[in-house]
């Protein structure tokens, strides 16, 4: 007995020994995974116990509702589409009447924004139960009043119907129960990717050249935004050394703090263009405007192109999306309005 401890202990010694010093280097300066074990992972995706197979079919179906919109024709999946990196591959958002977003914002990703610690550019709102009735209420958005989207909501019978399966026969289908249920949806989300099992102790997950490049990621300082599991999702300064060579390209300028969400590096390389305004096109040089503009210095092309090989391993595995039959309209719907 005495020799399976000392056995044991001494396997517990080498494993640290042994461990991957970059893995343990990378989780000091506050990168973490996704968990691999589902209960750990709901802990931090549905804390309250709000997911369920129902509300999050169900949520699928009005994320891809156009009859949400003013007009008929948009949807939440427009701006962030599921099959283009949850996000729609343009500089600016464009919305109702086909009207530009009037600050010039670029449309964030909803891929993995549950672990967002805020939602919007200027973090506004605190989940996305919250953060879904932003836009269907936005002019430049989708432009529906919530009085619009529950009168369209409660002249379909199916999704009435669908309502009660989900929440209870005496759920008031109001404009919050409707916009909660999209943010239940949009909690199943998650990318895990080979990053994911790197840092979960799968030492050849990531390639010698990726590894490097996350090296290179940690050294130059690019963990003091991108950070914790989304490797983003918090708020910081912006900008905070140095003047942002598009910052004329509309007029945001963040909080009242001047603070500014920090976008998710999860599958970044399909998500562009970058940054606030969607102004740079190319990752390499997208990370080194990030080096001059938040860390005040010049990151080298060979770095750069270091951190990129890096930033491509975080693409991760996509949930399987299939797209809904939606439920038909009846004649009290009200009809699409484009003015």
């Amino acid at each position: 007995m005495k020799m399976n401890k000392i056995i044991a202990a001494s396997l517990v010694a080498s494993s640290v020994l042994f461990a991957n010093p970059l893995i343990e280097k990378a989780k000091t300066m506050g990168l973490q995974a996704i968990p691999q074990n589902q209960n750990e992972l709901l802990k931090i995706t549905d804390p309250n116990g709000m997911i369920t197979p129902e509300r999050v079919e169900l949520g699928k179906k009005l994320y891809f509702e156009p009859r949400l919109s003013k007009s008929g024709i948009i949807s939440c999946n427009t701006c962030h589409n599921l099959g283009q990196g949850g996000a729609d591959g343009v500089p600016t958002a464009v919305g109702h009447m086909w009207v530009a977003n009037p600050h010039h914002l670029n449309s964030p990703t909803v891929y993995n924004a549950v672990f967002f610690k805020s939602q919007f550019w200027d973090g506004r709102s605190p989940h996305l139960e919250d953060q879904a009735g932003g836009p269907m209420q936005a002019a430049p958005e989708m432009a529906s009043p919530p009085a619009l989207v529950v009168e369209r909501v409660n002249s379909i019978p199916e999704y009435v119907e669908e309502f009660k399966k989900a929440y209870g026969k005496d759920v008031k289908v109001d404009f919050a129960t409707i916009t909660s249920t999209i943010g239940i949806f949009e909690r199943t989300l998650v990318t895990p990717s080979r990053y994911d099992d790197f840092l979960n102790g799968k030492e050849d997950a990531l390639t010698k050249e990726e590894q490097e490049g996350l090296q290179v990621f940690i050294d130059q300082g690019c963990t003091t935004c991108h950070n914790g599991i989304a490797l983003g999702g918090s708020m910081m300064p912006f900008p905070m050394v140095k003047p942002y060579k598009f910052a004329n390209v509309g007029d945001f300028k963040g909080d009242q703090n001047g603070m500014v969400k920090v976008s998710t590096l999860r599958n970044i390389t399909e998500t562009a263009p970058y940054f606030h305004n969607g102004q740079i096109w190319s990752l390499k040089e997208a990370v080194q405007e990030m080096g001059t503009t938040q860390l005040g210095k010049d990151i080298s092309d060979a770095d750069a192109e270091k951190i990129v090989t890096f930033l491509k391993a975080l693409k991760g595995e996509k949930p399987e999306i299939v797209y809904p039959q939606l439920p038909e309209s009846t004649l009290s719907t009200p009809k699409p309005d484009f003015n």
